[in-house]
Formats: C-alpha cells, structure tokens, sequence
C-alpha cells in the first residue's frame, strides 16, 4: 500500500476503505507519511468529502492513535459539552457546576483557544490561583468527590488529530466538514466520557457560516457518537450575535459569576439551560427536558450551583474572594466607553468582527505562541432589538493601553444601527 495510490484515490472521489484509513493514520502518528503528502490528502479530502462510513471509520482510529482516558472510576454516567466555538462562549463556566451540583458527573477537559477569545481553560485561568494541571489520580478524586473538575487536555489524546489541525491550519483545509467532525469526535471519544452534548454553532461568529453546514456538522458528529457507544445529542444555535454581553476572559468570568447568581444576560441562560437539560436527560437524572429545566431553574435559585463553582475553584487552587468583589477580576486599566453616533434599534451586530476587536486588545490568540491578557475584552450594552439614542454608551472597552481608536472604531462598524426592531432565534434546533 502506497500514500501516494490513497492521495490518488481520494482526488478521484472514491471511498477509502477501513484498512487504507489504518494505513493513513497509523503512518502519519508514526511519522512514515510526511507532511507533504498528508497536506495533499488533506486537500483532496476537502474538495472530494467522505462517506459517513469514511468519517465514522476516520473518527474512531484518531481517537485510538493515542490515550483513551479511563473514567470508569468515576461513579455514574459520565457527561461532557463540547461548543465549536463562538464569540462570548461562556456556557461551561456555568454549565459544569450546574450540573454537577445535581449529581451529575462533569470530568471536563477543554482546550486552549485560538481565535476571539481564549478556550475555556484560559477563562478559568483568569481566576488567580486556579490551576488546570490536576494529576490523573487528583482529577478523579475531585470529580468523584465533587461531580466537577476542569483540566487541560494531555499532550497524547489523540495525537493525530494535533498533528493534522496544526497542517490543516497551513494548508487552508481546515473548512472540511469531515475533518472538523472527526477532529471534535476523536478527542471526545478519547476523553472517555459516557454522554456528550454538542453546541453547534450557526453564523457570522461562528465556524459554520450557514444552516446547512452547520446541520449536516451536528448529524455527522451526533451519528459518530452514537456509533462510539456514546449517547450524543447537538443543539444549533444562533451566532450572529455575541453570546452574552461580556467579550473577554476575566469579563465572561464575572458574567458567569452572575448567571449563577440567578442573573445574567437572556440568551446566555437560555443556552445554559437548553445545554444543561439535554445533559441532565442524557444522565438519566430527568426523563423530559422540561423536568430537567425545573431541576437546574431551582439549583440557581437555591444558590447550590453557585456554591458547587466555589467549590471547584477552591479544589482548583484559586481563589474564591472575587464571588462576593467581582471587581477584583476586573483590572484592565482603561476604559473607554463607545457612544453611538444615530437614534434607532440595533439591526445587526458583527459578531466576527467584534471577537476580532477583543483579539487585538488582547484577549485572543493569533497564533498559538500568544500570552492572553486575561483582564482586556468588551463589555456590550445592547443587543439585536434593542434601541439606542444618540450618545448613548453601546460598548465598554476594557484596555491595558492608551490607544484604542482602531477597536473603537471595529465596534461601531460593528453594531448596526437602523430603523427597524428585529428580533434573534437563538437555538435553532437539536439534533
């Protein structure tokens, strides 16, 4: 068998079969398939698609390349959430204690962002103290003990699908329906958890720019799971618009500190809960969604999903006094509010290009080298439908310098203003 015959026949819209994929990612782990040659696989990959036999096979051979994570340790059925991405994607800050404090398991290992803002370990991070780098044996003690721990993902899950982000990355192939489904799925599947949950993102924020793709995404990833053995649902959801109002690490942190006060932006805690009842049903702890709902409404209102997030923290190493001054998070030295310049409603909002404004603060990574500023974002004060008068502050920016034109400027291009009251459909099914 020969690299080059597959690259050949792939470019020619045939299906691989399972030995020839063994083939592929077995010499590509090993390093017997050189970067060349998978870069041309990749791109024959991107124009040629696959069979749901060829993803599915594909998928599961990426989750083997490296550790399989044991939690058979951990009592109960184990559930994860997984978000391909946004701009103010601040759900599992909630969602893990949430429903955790319901008895639920949540062993939650995340990734590093690169893009608007940073991964969920970089917001959690944004807390002093709280450290990602549990042991194996502590990180199952704690979720055992707890329901809820968070760490970064090891340097061996999945080796492949590393390797192969890092030259689709170069290569521009990362828009590749089957390669983003088998990248998300095998680290899923590696992970080892029994349940997994999958916010599909849809708009100008998000990877998927249309319905359809994004549909087809959800379908394909939630079929790989269920072939894993693992029970998999996906919820489509909205992203023309920030989700939440706070755009920035530390910022989203104090905006999930108030979600789980029982305040919080609408749509965010609609999302959390929409997540969070598919969890809970997946979990078996509810049989309708709705029931699943109630449970999680009443752990806000009776304040234990609250305390099981301080709990995490304090387990984490960070520090908890910024539960009762969530000031003390807040220490971007400059801020300089954007003023809108016309009467009316806001009619759109860029998301993209507001998560871009908050990257070059500091909030994101460009490249993976980048150091995160953890105290630099924005804070938005409007949403699609809401109307706004002249001179009145629609952004705060949150900076660590004295320049910030350009950002103000991205902003205002950014919200839209017009005449006419629109309205945003956040979830846009399940799956």
């Amino acid at each position: 068998m020969r690299m080059v015959d597959l690259i050949e026949k792939k470019r020619n819209g045939f299906a691989l079969t399972k030995e020839e994929l063994v083939f592929i990612v077995d010499g590509y782990t090993n390093g017997d398939i050189p970067d060349y040659q998978m870069s041309a696989f990749a791109m024959a990959v991107y124009f040629q698609d696959m069979t749901d036999e060829e993803i599915t096979n594909l998928t599961l051979l990426m989750a083997k390349s490296g550790d399989m994570v044991d939690l058979s340790g951990i009592d109960g059925v184990k559930v994860d959430k997984h978000s391909t991405g946004g701009v103010g994607d601040t759900t599992t800050l909630i969602l893990a204690p949430l429903v955790a404090s319901l008895g639920i398991p949540v062993a939650k290992m995340s990734g590093r962002g690169l893009g608007h803002t940073g991964g969920t370990l970089d917001k959690f991070e944004a807390i002093p103290g709280f450290s990602i780098d549990l042991t194996e044996e502590k990180f199952l003690e704690s979720v055992n003990r707890l329901n809820v721990a968070v760490i970064g993902q090891t340097g061996e899950l999945a080796p492949m699908d590393k390797k192969l982000y890092a030259l689709r990355d170069v290569t521009a192939t990362v828009e590749s329906i089957p390669m983003i489904a088998a990248s998300i799925m095998s680290k899923k599947i590696a992970a080892g958890a029994d349940a997994i949950v999958l916010d599909v993102t849809v708009g100008d924020g998000a990877f998927m720019k249309t319905p359809e793709k994004a549909r087809r995404l959800a379908e394909t990833m939630v079929r790989i799971g269920n072939l894993a053995g693992r029970k998999t649902k996906a919820v489509l959801t909205n992203m023309d618009e920030p989700l939440g109002f706070a755009i920035g690490n530390s910022l989203e942190v104090v905006e999930a500190l108030e979600c789980l006060k029982g305040g919080g932006p609408k749509d965010l805690m609609e999302l959390v809960y929409t997540l969070g009842a598919e969890m809970v049903v997946l979990a078996g702890k509810a049989s309708t969604t709705s029931d699943a709902k109630n449970q999680l409404k009443e752990k806000i209102q009776n304040g234990e999903a609250l305390q099981k997030f301080i709990e995490m923290i304090m387990n984490q190493g960070g520090t908890t006094d910024f539960i009762e001054e969530p000031e003390k998070l807040l220490t971007g030295k400059i801020k300089k509010e954007v003023l809108s310049d016309k009467d009316g409603f806001v009619e759109k909002m860029e998301a993209q290009t507001l998560g871009i404004a908050a990257m070059k603060l500091g909030a994101g990574r460009s490249t993976k080298e980048d150091e995160i500023d953890f105290a630099v974002g924005i804070v938005l004060h409007k949403k699609v439908g809401d109307p706004v008068k002249i001179g009145e502050s629609i952004a705060t920016i949150h900076s660590n310098r004295e320049e910030n034109s350009e950002i103000e400027k991205m902003i205002i291009s950014a919200i839209q203003i017009g005449e006419e009251k629109k309205d945003v459909e956040l979830i846009l099914g399940i799956i």
